[in-house]
This record gives structure tokens, sequence and C-alpha cells, in this order.
């Protein structure tokens, strides 16, 4: 390897020697970002970051206010109910049906800290309602963490990568592994975190039905929810709509994140929505952890009570405000973060021209949207070398390795932290990188 790279090379050689992980390449998302955190301090020079999806957005101005006004109220000194403040289960119901053109009850809308915990919690309660099953069926590629829960918890779980099986292809593939009936859960995002793919309606209608044949849980994770911008969800009440399986069965368990669409990261806040159905079920192998068999109820005070007891109680009231404006038809949340798409099809353009491909190209029978994420490979390089060595040009991105995608050449780039400004930098190194590797 040539060593007059945009990174001193001994530097980052020897900051990837002390992170003491044996194929750098292949380590975690949290790896990755102290160990450039360790580049960056030891050298005084700035990578082009895209290994986390952290939000690169000011959050919604009307979110900061109405939380400043809450804690101005005094709610920091009070616990917040588990189930959530009225005012948010309110607007939560609001938009489900204004945005995803489902009913739900205020009672089955849940504030969870953060996505994570809201999946956390998921695995809890649907991993647990039968003791003849094992554990979740993830539509992968996926993020990494959910299986370290599953792990944690110590759940089974199954995987295949969806790529090669869209439209109908995919009910095939599902039951080979819902067959067996030890599948308690199915979990996938919608857009896709890494690869962006967005199911289709047909695609939704599968999961959905075979989740009711087999009497599984069905997770989807809106952790990007509207931002599939090749349709505008914005306008409230109109088509179209958010995408979900929320149409097609009643065994179906939502999980909305507040930190990419509406940029509220740092809050550790998100929402849960549970089936009118699915709420009120009754499991009674559920009383083997949790003081009531009915469903809701296990989710409430048995695990997110268990969790945290309650999510931020200020926090509450910014998402609140948030929705009442999106619902009242006062905050456009895609313009809020179009931003990301324009980012994406800059950057994906800048990569091919110097000798990239995008991995997961093509969305059943269109191009890929641009949005939050996209994925590339280099020739001659499998995923993990090429995150290696993209370190040493002043780059950092994970390997789809650690996704469970069966592209092992490929890598998750986020475009979140990339600015504007510095699109000129990160096209002087892909050409430095290019011409060490042609």
């Amino acid at each position: 390897m040539l060593k007059d790279t945009p990174i001193p090379y001994e530097i980052v050689r020897e900051k990837i020697k002390e992170t003491d992980i044996p194929e750098i390449g292949s380590a975690r998302i949290r790896e990755i970002v102290k160990l450039v955190n360790d580049i960056e301090e030891a050298t005084g020079l700035k990578y082009i970051r895209m290994e986390m999806g952290v939000p690169g957005l000011e959050p919604v101005a009307v979110a900061t206010e109405a939380e400043i006004e809450a804690l101005k109220r005094g709610v920091a000194s009070k616990y917040a109910n588990i189930e959530g403040v009225p005012e948010l289960k309110k607007e939560i119901s609001r938009f489900c049906k204004l945005f995803l053109d489902i009913q739900i009850s205020p009672r089955c809308c849940l504030p969870t800290v953060g996505s994570m915990q809201g999946s956390m919690a998921a695995f809890m309660v649907a991993n647990r309602n039968d003791h003849l099953k094992e554990g979740t069926l993830f539509i992968d590629p996926g993020f990494p963490v959910h299986k370290q829960q599953c792990r944690v918890l110590g759940h089974d779980y199954r995987t295949f990568d969806v790529y090669n099986y869209r439209g109908k292809k995919l009910k095939d593939k599902m039951e080979e592994y819902l067959k067996t009936g030890m599948v308690s859960s199915i979990l996938y995002s919608n857009p896709n975190n890494p690869s962006w793919i967005c199911f289709n309606e047909e695609e939704l209608g599968i999961i959905g039905d075979l989740a009711t044949k087999y009497d599984a849980v069905v997770i989807e994770d809106l952790a990007y929810i509207g931002m599939d911008f090749r349709k505008d969800i914005s306008v409230p009440g109109q088509p179209p709509f958010q995408a979900t399986v929320a149409k097609y069965t009643d065994n179906y368990l939502l999980l909305i994140s507040c930190s990419k669409t509406f940029s509220y990261a740092g809050q550790r806040i998100g929402m849960m929505i549970i089936s009118e159905k699915l709420f009120h079920r009754k499991y009674p192998d559920l009383l083997r952890y949790y003081a009531s068999d009915m469903f809701g109820n296990a989710m409430i005070f048995g695990a997110l009570y268990a969790l945290s007891a309650g999510t931020s109680h200020s926090a509450q009231f910014g998402i609140a405000a948030i929705l009442k404006a999106a619902n009242d038809g006062k905050l456009n949340i895609v313009n809020e973060v179009r931003e990301y798409g324009e980012r994406a099809r800059i950057m994906k353009k800048l990569f091919k021209k110097y000798g990239f491909s995008i991995v997961y190209d093509t969305d059943v029978d269109m191009p890929i949207a641009d949005g939050f994420f996209f994925t590339i490979s280099y020739p001659g390089f499998t995923g993990p070398e090429l995150v290696e060595r993209l370190l040493y040009y002043g780059i950092s991105a994970v390997s789809l390795l650690i996704t469970e995608s069966e592209k092992t050449e490929g890598l998750r780039i986020c475009v979140s932290q990339v600015s504007r400004d510095q699109f000129g930098l990160l096209e002087s190194r892909l050409q430095a990188f290019r011409e060490h590797h042609s």
C-alpha cells in the first residue's frame, strides 16, 4: 500500500493496532466511531464521516420551544406516566390516521426511549408470548443492534438477505422459516437501513398475510418514515400515505423514530404503535414473565416499566408539538429532511465518478431512491478490506457484513454527517484513492 495518503499512514496504522480488533474492517459502528475520533484527535485532520446514522440537520424549532416551555412548567421534577402524556398519545393517534391512514386509539400509542428501547421491549413481549417459539425472523440487511438485543435477551433468530427475493418471491422465502413454527416475530425497516430498498404494497401484503397465517408479530421499523422521497406523504389526510404492513394484518407493532425525520435524536424519544387487536390480545404464556397476560399491559407495565419506567417528560411535549403541527398542516415533515436525498444524489455521483459501484442499486424494477443511506463497493476489495483502506484516505464507513447482507463486498454510506461544504474534500480524497488503486 502506498504511504502518501491524505491521513498520515503510520498514525492510522498505529491507532488501528490500539483497538485490538483483529479485523478493523469488520468492526461495529460504535467501534469505528471511536477509532476515527482517536485518529482525528491525533492528526488534527477531519474525516468524511459516513459510519453512523447521526442526524445532520437542526431540530424542528416547534419541538425545542415546546420542550423549553414544559421545563419551565416544572415537568422535570415529575415522573411521566409510563404509557405517555395524554397530549402526545392523542397526537400519535392523529398522526397514524393522517399520515399512515390507520385508525389507532391513543391507548395503543406509547412513547419509548428512542426506537432502540422500543425494539428491545417488543422482543421482550412478542418473543415471549408462546413458549413453543424461539424468536425473530429478520428480513435483512438490517440494523446490527437489533440482533445484539436478541442475543442479550437469549432469543434465537433467523435471517435472510431480501435482495433476491423481492415481489412474489418473498412469500416462498419467508415461508421457509415461518412454517417451522419457531418464529414469534418478524422485523424489517422500511425504508431499509442500510440498503434503502422500500417494500411495495404487494410485499407488505405478503408479510401481513404470512404474519396472520403463522401468528407472528410484525415489528415494522419506520425509523425513516416519509423519507422515500419518490412519493410525498407530507399532506395530512391525503394520499399517498406512508406504506405500512398495518393495512394487511392485525399482528403488528410499529416503531417510529423521532431521530431522523424529526431531527430529535439527542432527546432519545420514539413511538410505539400497537394494533388494537394485538394490544388487547391475551397470551397465557406472558404470565411466565409479567403480571398480565394482555399484550398491551405486559408491554407497558412489564417491559417498558422494567427498562426505564417511562420516557423523558419534557421530550414528550416536544414531540407532541411536532406531531400537532404536522397533523394541523402547519409543518411539512418531508421538506424538513429532503436535504438528505439531495446529498445522497450528489455523493453517489462522486463515488461512481471515481470507480465505485452502488451495491443495492435497484428497488424491484426501479433505481434505488436517494435517501439517508446508500451502499458502495470497489473492484478487488471485500467490504472489510475497503473499510480499512478508506480510513487512510480520511473516509469512514461500515461494512455490509455486519448487517447480515450477502453483499460482502459492500459498505454502508450514511449521508447525514457530510455537509455540502465537504463535497470538494470528499472528491479530492476519492480521486487520491482512485489514483492509488486504479
